[in-house]
């Protein structure tokens, strides 16, 4: 049984020779064919949301007034992904990363826009595990582009909040939309935290009733998922960090703040996932001391017996020599009266053994 997940050392040799910025798909294919959304928004009332297939028309988004928020759901088409790179200036070396979906975490500072990389976490139901999303965002003057694996519903939300025109997200720039998409994948992290909680709340139970292999399989699980989950947000503070102290002129000093805010929650969840791993490790010893405990009660158990049964072998052994001159053989009450030895000695032991609580 191997304790180390596939998912943390995939193999990569497709990659190996080819030339730097070579773009390719690394990762699972998680749709069928590449969704193109297309949201535009400005703060006295106007908002487009569309659908497109047509990549050129995704030029204007570099031009126009408006603030336009470019979603790619898919990365399989490589030609695609391509062309957009291309509208916008995208170096080849973030298009080799967007297409990667093993990226870690991290940021990086470019001439005209920002590239961040981001690990969406989803709970797996079926068989209580995590799965994580990569999300890449180009942020530009007035555009956000954002690159996702497969189209999920957990920036709704912030479509909805778009669409309605309520709250600040259409009274600041492209910068807030950034840290809008952020601090809805750090929000995220506390339900998968919650879901780990329950899980750990479980195990506990577990140990307390009845420890078994099956027990110890679950701990296993546990700290293999906290293994990934701190793989996937602990390089998180790096990028909100790599934020507040950029110096570009894409951060606006009012979105400043809010940054702050969100790195304060970043560093709740690596918090709670160190102390989940702290606990899930108190498990281990845990159930190590609850088998060793068991085991030793079953040593003592057979210890009594044996003991008990020293005396008695001894006695029943020495009147089975078959000596051919033995007194007590001859004696008519001999049976009946070993037998009163033998039951009083045990019931002697027996109670010895409870006084001194070793029963």
């Amino acid at each position: 049984m191997s304790f180390i997940p596939k998912r943390l050392y995939r193999r990569r040799t497709e990659k190996t020779g080819l030339a730097p910025g070579t773009p390719m798909h690394i990762g699972q294919r998680k749709m069928e064919m590449i969704k193109i959304t297309v949201i535009d928004y400005d703060a006295v009332g106007y908002y487009e949301e569309r659908e497109t297939t047509d990549i050129a028309r995704l030029a204007k988004a570099k031009e126009t007034e408006p603030i336009t928020w470019i979603n790619i759901a898919g990365l399989h088409q490589i030609e695609t992904i391509e062309a957009i790179g291309q509208i916008f200036d995208i170096h080849p070396l973030l298009l080799e990363d967007i297409l990667n979906t093993e990226q870690r975490p991290k940021i990086e500072q470019y001439d005209n826009y920002l590239y961040m990389i981001l690990k969406l976490i989803h709970w797996r139901e079926d068989d209580n595990e995590i799965e994580t999303e990569q999300i890449s965002i180009v942020l530009g003057n007035r555009f956000v582009i954002t690159f996702q694996e497969q189209e999920e519903d957990i920036f709704d939300p912030l479509r909805q909040r778009i669409r309605s025109g309520k709250g600040r997200i259409r009274q600041f720039g492209s910068d807030y939309l950034a840290y809008s998409l952020l601090d809805m994948v750090v929000d995220h992290y506390f339900l998968i935290l919650e879901n780990l909680g329950e899980q750990i709340e479980v195990v506990e139970d577990e140990l307390v009733s009845d420890p078994n292999t099956t027990t110890l399989q679950k701990i296993h699980d546990l700290k293999r998922e906290m293994l990934y989950l701190r793989r996937s947000v602990w390089p998180l503070r790096e990028v909100i960090g790599g934020l507040q102290r950029d110096e570009s002129n894409l951060i606006q000093e009012a979105t400043l703040i809010f940054l702050r805010d969100v790195y304060e929650h970043t560093i709740q969840v690596i918090d709670t996932i160190e102390t989940y791993r702290d606990v899930v490790s108190g498990l281990l010893d845990v159930y190590l001391s609850s088998i060793s405990n068991k085991m030793n009660e079953v040593m003592k158990v057979l210890t009594v017996i044996a003991t008990i049964f020293i005396p008695l072998t001894f006695i029943t052994s020495l009147y089975g020599m078959n000596f051919r001159y033995m007194p007590e053989l001859q004696w008519r009450w001999a049976y009946p009266l070993l037998w009163l030895v033998l039951i009083t000695i045990s019931v002697f032991m027996l109670a010895y053994f409870r006084k001194k609580d070793w029963l």
